[in-house]
């Protein structure tokens, strides 16, 4: 088989400059949250009355051009890592994703589910409001419908939250995190997606719909991350 270089090193140029764009939204988000005193979560919860488990906004963030969304919320203390603050869910809708896409599964109402997404990840925050971890949850954490893992690789440049209406600082943040880290996230739904496959061959497709919460996790190192992109 021949591989055309020129095309090769083109695609590689191209996805090299969108990192480091990327990565400079990282930067750029994270020291205007600092400077003004005001961390992710802070950004994104209410100033009192935060209820475990609920979503933050109430009908998750959505995007008026993309429809990709994403909501924050925190866990009970006990059932979360003491040095998580909380996580963001991010979301494609079914509409970003090309049609006639295989499904590996769906919610029970099927066509009739109440929102027609698929889950990118999940990203935990620490107390100070810095990214930690990404992690893939099994299907029904989010009633998601669920694609394998090339599907959701060639579709995770379509992941774009920085119109929904929520904190611009946030929205941007979270959209530059997944650019950024695009390779991270291809590993770890590749890791998801075998670790599915093992409880699907034990317990058949029911192993879709209970325990086995988190599948796959990726630790998050801002800082070098930002320098194997020669940046500082």
């Amino acid at each position: 088989m021949r591989v055309n270089l020129r095309s090769a090193t083109a695609s590689n140029i191209r996805m090299d400059k969108a990192k480091i764009e990327a990565a400079h939204t990282v930067i750029e988000t994270i020291t205007e949250m600092a400077q003004a005193g005001i961390p992710l979560m802070r950004r994104v919860l209410p100033d009192e009355d935060v209820h475990f488990w609920e979503h933050y906004p109430d009908d998750d963030a959505r995007d008026s051009k993309t429809r990709s969304r994403w909501y924050y919320h925190v866990h009970a203390p006990g059932d979360r890592d003491p040095a998580e603050h909380g996580h963001f869910h991010l979301f494609l809708h079914r509409t970003q994703i090309d049609p006639g896409s295989e499904l590996l599964a769906q919610p029970s109402e099927g066509e009739d589910a109440p929102a027609h997404v698929t889950h990118v990840a999940g990203l935990s925050i620490d107390l100070n409001g810095i990214p930690t971890t990404w992690f893939a949850t099994n299907r029904w954490v989010t009633d998601e419908f669920l694609y394998a893992a090339p599907t959701m690789i060639d579709h995770l440049g379509a992941y774009n939250v920085d119109d929904t209406g929520e904190d611009s600082l946030v929205n941007r943040f979270l959209t530059a995190m997944v650019a950024l880290y695009c390779d991270e996230l291809a590993d770890l739904l590749h890791e998801r997606d075998t670790r599915q496959a093992e409880l699907v061959s034990e317990r058949g497709s029911e192993a879709y719909e209970a325990e086995n919460d988190v599948l796959a996790t990726c630790a998050i190192d801002l800082d070098a991350k930002i320098e194997s992109l020669g940046l500082e």
